[in-house]
């Protein structure tokens, strides 16, 4: 068969696919006939809803001199670290606004961090294709600095999420620019699977983030530059348990809903979306009417703790407060008095649902204390900037 041949009917095959993945697109369409939003008005559930007073911003601090581009949240203890392209990790005491670790990184071209299970530990990840791990109870050296005490290489691409397996402190997922995710056993610093690269079922461009199932640690999500989000179990790596289709841009979040059946994703389509992992279908979208000019992407998302609020960071620095049932904005954070001056590039939930971290581009970091007849509220941390909600007797 000759080469002319052989592309004729590859581009054949390749029409006969999307043609399919169109008829499967509106098959399914036909059997979504309400979405989340829709059964809930039809029940008559009333909106969350808060107001601008409701926030109140205490103080601000400062220590990252770059961007900052990741940010995660001890389990047990009211502390963040962040990751910045200054070249350093910062771990922050969020109730006393302090610095108790500053972590000079090998490579300053850093995307990612997280805190392992027990807090005694810090992952990070970026341009180096490598996700370096320092102990912060190690022994500084002479210059000050924490060493690495384990490096996880194999990825051939850029890291760009790193995520700790829960109640485990040895093994670690990460997500990469090779098209793959790989689940990597710590003490030895072996790859223990690769999920994706040479399967046919794989991811077919970057790999950007992942979301580890609270619920079974064994399954978890990534989402990719070619706009889908992919379901995994750790224990069958040769193929995705499911792909979920929707979105028309980069998948740049995906993060499971509280009760592990459900999760959310975040798109350069400007669009937030929750889908169901057991069928397989998209329950809701969340989409403002942009403007003709107007360039927003999701950058990063969460939910609170009953996952009635969907937190959205986007690129042109707003945060959107959704409700999650009604599909309608609560609030932008964006918009209140000394909020960012930036993208808002990575935000995360403490493990309490009382606070909310978000880091941006602008540097910067404001704290805000919870007033005690306020547990429901929920903190926030813009760049870092951690704000109070007062006054509502609703858990969210």
């Amino acid at each position: 068969m000759s080469v002319t041949e052989l592309k004729e009917r590859l581009v054949a095959s390749t029409d006969t696919v999307n043609s399919l993945r169109e008829r499967l697109k509106q098959k399914r369409l036909l059997l979504l006939d309400t979405d989340v939003a829709g059964y809930a008005r039809s029940q008559g559930r009333t909106p969350v809803c808060f107001g601008p007073t409701d926030l109140v911003c205490c103080r601000t601090l400062q220590g990252h001199t770059g961007k900052v581009y990741s940010l995660d949240w001890t389990l047990e203890k009211n502390h963040v670290v962040s990751a910045s392209q200054d070249g350093k990790l910062i771990v922050w005491n969020a109730l006393t606004s302090q610095k108790t670790h500053a972590i000079k990184l090998p490579c300053a071209w850093v995307m990612t961090c997280a805190f392992s299970p027990t807090g005694q530990s810090v992952a990070c990840g970026g341009l180096d294709s490598v996700c370096s791990i320092f102990n912060l109870n190690s022994p500084t050296d002479r210059d000050g600095n924490i060493p690495v005490s384990r490096t996880l290489s194999g990825h051939k691409g850029y890291v760009s999420c790193c995520q700790y397996v829960p109640d485990e402190e040895i093994h670690l997922i990460t997500s990469s620019g090779d098209q793959t995710c790989v689940l990597w056993d710590i003490t030895t610093g072996q790859r223990t699977s690769v999920f994706g690269g040479e399967f046919q079922c794989g991811h077919t461009a970057d790999v950007l983030s992942v979301s580890i199932n609270g619920s079974n640690s064994r399954t978890f999500l990534s989402g990719s530059c070619d706009a889908t989000a992919r379901l995994w179990d750790t224990r069958v790596a040769s193929r995705a348990v499911r792909t979920f289709h929707g979105h028309e841009g980069d998948v740049n979040a995906v993060k499971f809903f509280p009760d592990g059946n459900r999760f959310g994703t975040g798109s350069d389509d400007g669009t937030c979306r929750l889908f169901d992992i057991r069928t397989g279908h998209q329950l809701q979208v969340y989409s403002q009417q942009n403007g003709d000019n107007d360039d927003r992407h999701v950058t990063s998302i969460a939910f609170s703790t009953s996952g009635r609020l969907l937190f959205a960071g986007y690129s042109n620095g707003d945060c959107y407060v959704w409700d999650t049932l009604l599909a309608r904005v609560v609030l932008n954070l964006g918009s209140l008095q000394n909020s960012h001056e930036g993208r808002i590039s990575c935000l995360g939930l403490s493990s309490d649902g009382s606070a909310l971290c978000t880091g941006s581009w602008d540097t910067n970091l404001k704290v805000s204390l919870i007033p005690t007849t306020a547990y429901y509220s929920l903190l926030v941390v813009l760049s870092f900037q951690i704000w109070a909600f007062g006054g509502h007797r609703k858990v969210v």
